[in-house]
């Protein structure tokens, strides 16, 4: 793994969050391919906070939500 498995984000407006996730989501696919075996767990923190991350608990090739 590099050292970018974890993106936060914090964004005001609802296109910011949509053109941010994607990035992120994007950028953590292109990780995940190298290992094979974490998917993406997006967090909702709290409201305009986000967080994009590899996880073990997420089976690979696939994304989920959580809300806190």
């Amino acid at each position: 793994m590099t050292a970018i498995e974890c993106i936060d984000i914090h964004v005001t407006s609802r296109r910011l969050l949509d053109e941010r996730l994607e990035a992120a989501v994007r950028h953590l696919q292109e990780i995940a391919v190298l290992a094979g075996t974490h998917g993406i767990l997006i967090t909702r923190n709290g409201p305009g906070h986000f967080t994009a991350e590899l996880s073990e608990q997420v089976p690979f090739g696939m994304t989920r939500e959580l809300m806190r």
